[in-house]
């Protein structure tokens, strides 16, 4: 799980310009990821990656709704433009080294749709 784990980071990070993973240097769970593309809100990656069939979560599970980015990331001093796009990525037993490929190519894609659209919105007025 783990090398699979570090298989879609060190992928997303080689295909996503300024990819970055948190707490990598941590202890963590071996099939967690928690992950930001700077510049593609992660509500914006949810939709474009929920599209292409890559199920994944814009915070922990217990803060399921949540708007504001996560406190630990905050704690961590992430700067909230990074911690606004946020994803979390789980991996089961079920998931293939096809699997890691085939999500590490939608996160590239999706991570470019995603800076269109958040840089389209950064002059729209509420």
């Amino acid at each position: 799980m783990r090398a699979l784990r570090d298989r879609f980071e060190a992928g997303v990070r080689a295909a996503v310009p300024g990819a970055v993973v948190h707490g990598a240097a941590s202890p963590r769970l071996p099939n967690t990821s928690n992950l930001s593309c700077p510049g593609a809100r992660s509500d914006h990656m949810l939709m474009a990656l929920d599209a292409r069939g890559i199920e994944v979560s814009a915070g922990a599970a217990c803060a399921s709704g949540a708007v504001e980015p996560s406190p630990v990331l905050a704690a961590m001093a992430v700067p909230r433009d990074v911690a606004v796009c946020a994803l979390r990525v789980s991996l089961g037993r079920t998931t293939t080294p096809s699997d890691v490929d085939a999500a590490i190519a939608a996160f590239a894609e999706c991570a470019s749709l995603a800076r269109g659209m958040t840089a389209a919105g950064a002059g729209a007025k509420p």
